[in-house]
């Protein structure tokens, strides 16, 4: 079975790039089509495999303005042509990688990290800051953007849902089921280890939507270590809100600095509303439990910790001096999430595979 692959676009190797690199174990002599990439800062696995790249890939300095090209990107995307004689598309899409163009004989399977969040439900986070003139134009320009996307249905024979959450926001949105698969977590990589130190972490990307601003807010009046570990746009934003001697922005970091970061600290704090969120699985993997906002992934993933029910410097707060009331054992934290490894993952797409290759398309 010749098979490709698609992703939105491979800059990084973050929750959906994790989730690319283990269905590529499945499909070693598979081409990987995306919208532009960045090969140096991709795993070895996915090094190995034949990537195509769109006309994107030559804009200079595309990473740091793509967002921008929004409505370029379905054309983009139809740009890239699927060898003919594929048999098995797998698109892994959040944004527009299920719009591709699939040859006639072939079957597509959309393993869906989110119907597209610009578009649907959270319009609000990302553009509340523009003016209002701005946010005009923005919505006039999403809206045949939102058709494009419902039409692209047509081309997925079947939906996979890295979540619950995401399972039911594709009902709602695209009126179709989908079948949950969890994303692959390293549980081999991800464990215990050291002894525990007295700061708490946040792991994340610098977006809106993650809203590490209510940490930084809760921890700027508590005499608390809090240790930011990420980057991204608001990165500056960020940094100008802490009012703490005791808040701690490390940038990127290693994989090994990663897990001894997740590893050395009392708790992490995860406020974002996440489709499915590996972040708080590699923290317990390494015995670290998580105060988490009780919506979307983490009501799936957080095994260890407490949660808070409102995106607020207050409810952060309130949670993390719950949390100090109870101990955790690390290595009982870890054992919580060992279904979530990458083996588990694995069995679970080739028997999804297998069953669409049977001729089953409903979940």
């Amino acid at each position: 079975m010749k098979v490709a692959l698609v992703h939105d676009w491979m800059i990084h190797m973050r929750g959906g790039e994790k989730v690319l690199d283990a269905i590529a174990d499945l499909y070693p002599e598979a081409t990987i089509y995306t919208l532009f990439s960045d090969r140096k800062r991709l795993s070895a696995n996915l090094q190995r495999h034949r990537i195509i790249n769109s006309f994107l890939q030559y804009f200079p300095g595309i990473k740091h303005y793509y967002r921008w090209l929004l409505p370029l990107l379905p054309f983009a995307v139809r740009s890239l042509k699927i060898e003919e004689d594929t048999d098995l598309v797998i698109s892994s899409s959040h944004c527009v990688a299920k719009g591709i163009g699939i040859p006639v004989k072939a079957r597509h399977i959309c393993y869906c990290h989110t119907p597209m969040r610009y578009l649907w439900g959270f319009q609000e986070v990302y553009f509340s800051r523009y003016l209002p003139f701005v946010r005009f134009l923005i919505r006039a320009v999403l809206k045949p953007l939102k058709a494009w996307d419902l039409r692209t249905n047509a081309g997925v024979d079947l939906f996979i849902a890295n979540s619950e959450y995401i399972r039911v926001r594709i009902k709602d949105v695209y009126r179709r089921d989908a079948v949950v698969v969890h994303p692959p977590m390293d549980t081999v990589f991800f464990k215990p280890g050291g002894a525990k130190e007295h700061y708490f972490l946040a792991v994340s990307h610098f977006v809106p939507y993650k809203r590490l601003d209510v940490v930084i807010e809760a921890f700027n009046t508590m005499d608390r270590k809090l240790v930011v570990i990420g980057s991204g746009p608001l990165e500056s934003q960020y940094k100008k809100l802490r009012t703490s001697g005791q808040i701690f922005f490390w940038g990127g970091v290693s994989d090994q600095q990663l897990r001894d970061a997740y590893a050395g600290a009392r708790a992490l704090i995860f406020p974002a509303e996440e489709d499915f969120g590996i972040v708080p699985l590699e923290a317990q993997a390494c015995g670290t439990p998580v105060i988490a906002f009780r919506k979307g992934g983490s009501l799936e993933t957080v095994q260890s910790g407490v949660f808070f029910d409102a995106q607020t410097p207050e409810a952060v707060r309130e949670a993390v001096l719950r949390f100090e009331q109870d101990p955790y054992v690390p290595e009982d934290v870890s054992a919580k999430v060992q279904g979530f490894g990458r083996d588990h993952f694995l069995e679970n797409m080739r028997s999804t595979v297998a069953g669409l290759a049977a001729g089953r398309t409903d979940p």
